[in-house]
């Protein structure tokens, strides 16, 4: 037997043990589509952080293993602080998250009180708990609609999100200094050079780039509408302008498309997550063999940081 097949049969026999520990254990696998496909192709659900967190909110699974990045699991932890939550690699953070210190985050608040702290998402359990009301990418525009316009709004962490909303809605926010290290890779230059290159392409972004991407795209969404605009639209090729991992979704779901990634400015792999990539189908088995690591925080903690997310739920 060559070192191929070895290794082609040792991952078929990793997944097989997770699907027997999955069973046994009662347990629940959900899965960001940025995660690497072999993963998503295991999960019980995979969705972007609206579809996960509603999903994390009513499952009846005994654990829930969170195969994304670390606020991915903090919430599915807030919102079932009962369950055991596992993250297969606890080191899977996020550039947003860590731009946004609580200390700082809570100067920000203090210096403009009379203002409703709107907070993607993407920041840490202590962030959410110093926030008014959360939300996602796929649902920031319709909360921020619904927030009276004589009222102030903090957006943070994401500027390249608030702008695309204030944009969408035409109220003025205060934006955090913010972006993910993902999106903002995107170049123009490389964006050019592959619509000359394929000029019967259509460009999709998500709101998470620079306003040079966007400006260009002709739909721009949140991964799980990016997923149905393609699923439904008559076009035949993509430029899909954000983290490289929801094409395997893409074409999973979908015949006779193609879609190309859009690169960054230097010749690497920097329109790949590298925080997403740290979990892997070894960790996914690892965690559910020992129930290690897990998501633990204080119950105060807990129930401050639900209350904002509660009020994005309601409001979706």
């Amino acid at each position: 037997m060559n070192d191929e097949a070895r290794t082609v049969l040792t991952a078929e026999r990793m997944e097989e043990e997770i699907l027997r520990l999955k069973a046994e254990r009662n347990a629940v696998i959900l899965a960001h589509y940025y995660q690497e496909s072999e993963i998503q192709d295991l999960a019980d659900f995979v969705g972007d952080s609206l579809e996960l967190s509603r999903k994390a909110a009513s499952t009846s699974a005994d654990v829930i293993v969170f195969c994304g990045v670390h606020f991915m699991a903090e919430t599915a932890k807030i919102l079932n602080p009962h369950k055991p939550v596992l993250l297969p690699d606890l080191d899977a953070g996020c550039s947003l998250s860590d731009g946004c210190p609580p200390s700082l985050f809570r100067k920000f608040r203090e210096a403009h009180p009379e203002h409703v702290a709107v907070t993607y998402i993407n920041c840490s359990a202590e962030v959410k708990a110093l926030s008014d009301i959360i939300c996602t990418s796929s649902n920031a525009e319709r909360i921020v609609a619904q927030i009276p316009r004589d009222t102030p709004i903090l957006f943070s962490p994401d500027k390249n999100l608030g702008a695309y909303i204030a944009r969408k809605t035409g109220r003025e926010m205060l934006l955090w200094n913010g972006s993910c290290i993902v999106h903002e890779t995107f170049s123009e230059r490389k964006l050019v050079t592959l619509q000359l290159e394929h000029p019967e392409a259509e460009l999709i972004a998500h709101p998470e780039c620079e306003e040079v991407i966007l400006r260009k795209a002709s739909f721009i969404g949140s991964t799980s509408m990016l997923l149905r605009y393609v699923q439904s639209s008559p076009r035949n090729t993509f430029i899909v302008a954000t983290e490289a991992g929801i094409i395997h979704q893409m074409e999973r779901t979908t015949t006779g498309k193609s879609f190309i990634p859009l690169p960054p400015d230097a010749s690497c792999s920097c329109n790949e997550c590298p925080h997403m990539k740290r979990n892997t189908l070894e960790k996914l088995y690892r965690c559910l063999r020992d129930m290690h690591p897990q998501i633990e925080m204080e119950s105060a903690l807990l129930e401050k940081a639900r209350k904002p997310i509660d009020r994005m739920l309601s409001m979706s």
